[in-house]
């Protein structure tokens, strides 16, 4: 008994469970832009990369501060060097009529100890090399800026990415409605051809051109179902959106303004990135110029051993170390030509930037200008149709007028309504193409 209750229970819940995730999920633009700025996986490596670049930031950092380097070792020796002294190698003393040699006999004397141990600690504090990590830090913290206006700029491309895909399954959805109407209509009109032919009120009619019709029209109507297929899988690639369904909630009026303000080119992204490229490259010649140097530093220590009699078995020591190797003179030489024709690049690939930004602008604000005008036109005309779906509905509340002219009015504004829509997503793209490219939120 209690085994069937459990058995009920849990069947209970996984029918809920299913039916719950079956559910659509109502969407809004905004939610659908946020939820693409948390989950998208791009955008995600965009930021890591950005926090990887710190990191590097950290460890060249550390090259300035001094190095301790810690080292220990044991050896067990099998054979001992020994100190051998002849006999008489000291000569000899005259004692009572006699000479004495010294040393009297062979004396040896072992140089070392079968066990031995060392420890000690170094410590080295870099003197001229101080201006070449330096450079070095200048050029890691310029990669992270770099890795942050990277970041930006995918951000603005994801949430026109949102955009597009949004505005685009609306404007199916519009497209779909009108179809369907269409295919209606198309299917009325085959009705009413075949019932004058059966009733022998008409003779010369082309009924496979109707027929024709309809196959378009379901061909249409397939193809917009495979479109909106597509866009619902990259909307949901994009967000992260997990549920079987989505239902769009259209998003609050669109107020244009036909004439934008001047924009500028100062906080563009690429153009941020370029100057920040032609700085790394001035950064990347002062490391090279710092290459000339010697690497001069200061040294010091403490050593421990046993084992061997020769050395002291405690020993602190300081003092300066001096290391240049003279290849790098010629091969300097070279480095610093590349990075000064590196330098000549990044100075003309701004002057680029500028130009290409400036036309972009200029061109965005075009497009916004015609984006204000379309949406203006195309509001009028779904207002239009609405007036005429209104009395059409009266006049088919008084039986003055048939189903046809209710379909063909109906695919009329769903036409009008995408168009509008189509409008509306040109505007707000022109819109976010002029925040991508002058630097906005």
């Amino acid at each position: 008994m209690y085994i069937n209750r459990y058995t009920v229970m849990a069947a209970l819940l996984f029918v809920t469970g299913t039916l719950f995730a079956q559910q659509p999920g109502r969407l809004q633009l905004e939610e659908a832009i946020d939820m693409a700025l948390r989950n998208n996986h791009p955008l995600q490596i965009k930021q890591l990369q950005t926090e990887e670049k710190k990191a590097k930031l950290q460890e060249d950092g550390i090259k300035q501060y001094p190095s301790v380097i810690v080292n220990s070792a044991y050896q067990y020796n099998q054979n001992l060097g020994e100190l051998v002294i002849p006999a008489g190698s000291f000569g000899s003393l005259p004692i009572g009529g006699s000479n004495v040699s010294l040393p009297g006999e062979d004396k040896t004397f072992e140089l070392g100890k079968h066990h031995n141990f060392n420890a000690g600690v170094t410590v080295y504090q870099p003197i001229t090399q101080l201006r070449k990590i330096k450079a070095g830090i200048d050029v890691s913290r310029t990669d992270v800026l770099i890795s942050e206006q990277e970041r930006i700029k995918a951000s603005l491309q994801v949430k026109q990415a949102v955009e597009r895909l949004f505005y685009g399954l609306l404007i199916n959805r519009k497209q779909q409605e009108e179809a369907r109407a269409k295919l209606e209509l198309a299917r009325i009109r085959l009705y009413d051809v075949e019932s004058a032919l059966l009733s022998g009120k008409t003779v010369n009619v082309n009924k496979a051109g109707l027929l024709a019709n309809i196959a378009d029209e379901e061909q249409n109507l397939l193809k917009l179902d495979i479109q909106a297929d597509d866009y619902t899988a990259d909307l949901k690639q994009l967000t992260g959106i997990t549920a079987d369904s989505i239902i769009l909630e259209m998003p609050g009026d669109i107020h244009p303004v036909s004439s934008p303000a001047p924009a500028d080119t100062f906080n563009n992204v690429d153009l941020k990135i370029a100057t920040l490229g032609k700085l790394k490259t001035e950064q990347a010649i002062r490391a090279t110029k710092a290459g000339y140097l010697p690497d001069v530093g200061l040294i010091a220590g403490y050593t421990y051993q046993t084992g061997n009699i020769l050395y002291p078995t405690s020993n602190p020591y300081a003092g300066a170390s001096l290391r240049w190797n003279i290849q790098d003179l010629f091969s300097n030489k070279q480095v610093l030509k590349q990075r000064q024709f590196l330098l000549q690049q990044a100075e003309t690939n701004i002057t680029n930037t500028r130009e290409q930004v400036t036309n972009d602008i200029a061109r965005t604000q075009r497009r916004i200008n015609q984006a204000a005008a379309l949406i203006a036109v195309a509001q009028k005309a779904v207002t239009y149709r609405e007036e005429e779906m209104k009395l059409q509905e009266d006049k088919s509340d008084a039986g003055l007028n048939i189903a046809a002219d209710i379909l063909q009015t109906k695919s009329q504004l769903a036409k009008a309504e995408a168009d509008l829509l189509a409008a509306q997503l040109s505007y707000r793209l022109a819109q976010s193409d002029l925040k991508i490219l002058t630097g906005g939120n």
